[in-house]
């Protein structure tokens, strides 16, 4: 009788409290490395609204637009925005970004010499091979007195828009997350913060030259297909990382490679 009366009473209990509820889900598109402790931060936030985050890393630019756009990601946090824009243009991607997260500054990196100005006529120098990020390549050197950039090409320009090359620089298009491999056989390299720090590179310490944050438009973002932009879920998903705790976090523990874009 004591055993009946016991699980009545947890019915009643269950009945009164209603169902359990299961937390939301979402499985995320993030890059490998720094980015993996900032969504562990996320993570927990994201808890206590009782959405569940699976940050799945990857690392090839290619594949996370790809995944989303087929359904096996809910969502992907790995791009700028220049690079999205220029995925969607070409490969008909039906993505749309919600918020902003980092900037993860571009630089200038060489085994071969510690300042820029001894950097040799001629010297062969390694750019990202997809459209945005060679762009911001190029950007980066012009903005160093580098080379001169034909007007009016904004955040995509090509080897083809060099108007002025003063020390006579070769360029060699590299897959973006090989061109630390390629430091060696190259004289410099323009390379994304998130493939040099997990090489021991910092950014702000090691580069010959950096991108400023003031104005700049290579803000990553949080990416959703277009037609679930508008679900609940995913203001839950922004809210666990746009807050201050997050912009905390990234503020002490990146040393400026990475830094809030919100």
């Amino acid at each position: 009788m004591k055993f009946g009366r016991t699980f009545a009473a947890l019915a009643v209990a269950i009945l009164i409290a209603g169902p359990v509820q299961a937390a939301d889900h979402i499985k995320i598109g993030i890059l490998g490395g720094d980015s993996e402790l900032i969504w562990q931060q996320v993570k927990k936030i994201a808890a206590k609204d009782g959405l569940d985050i699976e940050a799945i890393p990857f690392t090839d630019y290619t594949i996370p637009n790809a995944a989303l756009d087929a359904g096996d990601l809910d969502a992907n946090a790995f791009q700028h925005k220049p690079y999205l824009e220029n995925q969607i243009k070409t490969r008909g991607y039906k993505i749309t970004a919600i918020a902003p997260t980092t900037i993860s500054p571009i630089g200038l990196y060489s085994h071969k010499v510690k300042k820029l100005a001894d950097l040799k006529d001629g010297a062969l120098v390694g750019i990202p091979n997809d459209p945005s990020n060679g762009g911001r390549a190029l950007l980066l050197l012009q903005a160093q007195k580098l080379v001169t950039l034909k007007p009016g090409t904004g955040v995509t320009p090509t080897v083809l828009d060099i108007t002025d090359n003063p020390k006579h620089f070769k360029f060699k298009e590299v897959d973006a997350a090989q061109l630390v491999r390629s430091l060696d056989d190259l004289d410099a390299a323009v390379i994304n913060s998130n493939y040099v720090t997990p090489a021991g590179i910092n950014p702000v310490r090691d580069s010959l030259a950096i991108e400023v944050p003031e104005n700049n438009p290579y803000g990553n973002v949080i990416a959703v297909r277009t037609a679930d932009k508008d679900k609940p879920i995913y203001k839950k998903l922004v809210a666990a990382f746009d807050n201050d705790e997050i912009r905390s976090f990234i503020n002490s523990h990146f040393d400026g490679a990475m830094i809030p874009a919100f």
